[in-house]
């Protein structure tokens, strides 16, 4: 009897494979294609060689968790316990799962925001919990309304993602306080603040809810080396917590991962004082207008795209298919893999639109954006 009878391959693992098999460009998956920082490899090359292939400590390296209190404090001028309040994680996937093992409860409710990021049902269920999923409004923004209205006496957490994906937009400062307001009126509220894209934004700035004091004793947020610093492969995330919290995190973390990769946490101690993250919106927004001039003569509609390294795109303007279909169309007849977005709806709602990633080199880009708009 299967814990998770609806849940089949992701819809990225399908797509990458139906893109390999298509000799197509790559734009569904999330992950960059260029080489990362020559520091992160000079800096790998040298720790290799030196006495760090042991278990770290279950928390993290000590020297790690000391510039991950800076980055934070730099970025956000929030001051956490590097030993209470930050645990190293085995990718943000991870540190969502166990954050929401270690706090979710058999029939607590859950609410998620749709389109949502594909691991945080299962998670919820694998524990008992419920899930609420609630739809975005049409401009993939809160409907606060709608989520205020979905509260009741058994909802334990609100699962936040900001900077979005997969629609890459950004949450106001309006937004934000109005889910400060939702925290502080029910005590019993939980918010999971998922921000993995948090240094990739653009024209509108991220607003962390690491900057909202009155809500620190309910806060967890999950953060992503992988992303910041697109190194993807490594699995490199961390999490934060009230100590409280943290206690009971830590206590699924140890026997769920125990410890994360040794190595790699030595690089990102050497390499955390050496980097501006600041810079990140920058080079990737550079990327972001080149895809969008790129595909100016194109069918599709292109969204706004206000962070994270996605571009989403209306199509109906093409074809009547669904978006699943339209992207299998997309890859094997035109040569280009993208994403749909209705996999992201917890009723598979269809609104015609599909995401790109454009964390790819100036070729890549060009050579997709050619066929796209030649479509």
């Amino acid at each position: 009897m299967s814990k998770l009878p609806h849940i089949g391959t992701t819809i990225f693992s399908v797509m990458s494979k139906l893109a390999t098999e298509s000799n197509a460009i790559n734009l569904s998956q999330g992950f960059p294609n260029f080489p990362v920082d020559p520091k992160l490899i000079e800096l790998y090359q040298r720790k290799v060689s030196e006495d760090v292939h042991q278990y770290a400590p279950m928390p993290g390296n000590p020297r790690l968790l000391i510039e991950i209190a800076e980055l934070i404090e730099s970025n956000y001028n929030r001051r956490l316990n590097p030993t209470e309040e930050i645990l190293v994680t085995a990718g943000a996937t991870q540190g969502i799962f166990t954050a929401i093992t270690a706090l979710i409860e058999k029939g607590d409710e859950v609410i998620i925001l749709d389109p949502s990021y594909d691991c945080y049902e299962p998670t919820i269920t694998l524990c008992g919990g419920v899930p609420v999923r609630i739809r975005l409004d049409a401009d993939f923004l809160p409907n606060w309304e709608a989520i205020e209205n979905a509260v009741t006496d058994k909802t334990r957490m609100i699962i936040t993602n900001n900077p979005h994906n997969p629609s890459g937009r950004t949450w106001s400062r309006s937004d934000m306080d109005t889910l400060e307001q939702l925290i502080l009126k029910h005590p019993n509220l939980l918010v999971l603040s998922d921000e993995v894209y948090e240094f990739i934004t653009f024209e509108q700035k991220h607003i962390s809810a690491h900057t909202y004091e009155s809500i620190f004793d309910k806060l967890i947020t999950v953060s992503s080396f992988g992303k910041t610093f697109h190194i993807t492969g490594w699995k490199m995330g961390y999490l934060t917590a009230p100590a409280s919290l943290m206690v009971e995190i830590k206590k699924v973390h140890q026997f769920n991962v125990f410890s994360v990769n040794s190595v790699a946490q030595a690089v990102l101690a050497d390499y955390l004082p050496m980097v501006n993250v600041q810079a990140l919106g920058k080079f990737y927004q550079e990327k972001r207008d080149l895809f969008q001039s790129l595909m100016a003569d194109s069918r599709f509609e292109l969204l706004p795209c206000d962070g994270t390294y996605f571009q989403t795109a209306r199509y109906s303007d093409i074809s009547q298919e669904s978006d699943v279909e339209f992207c299998k169309t997309l890859t094997t007849k035109y040569g280009v893999a993208a994403i749909p977005t209705s996999v992201f709806n917890g009723d598979g709602s269809d609104q015609q639109v599909i995401r790109f990633c454009f964390a790819k080199d100036q070729e890549t880009l060009q050579q997709a954006a050619k066929k796209l708009c030649a479509i």
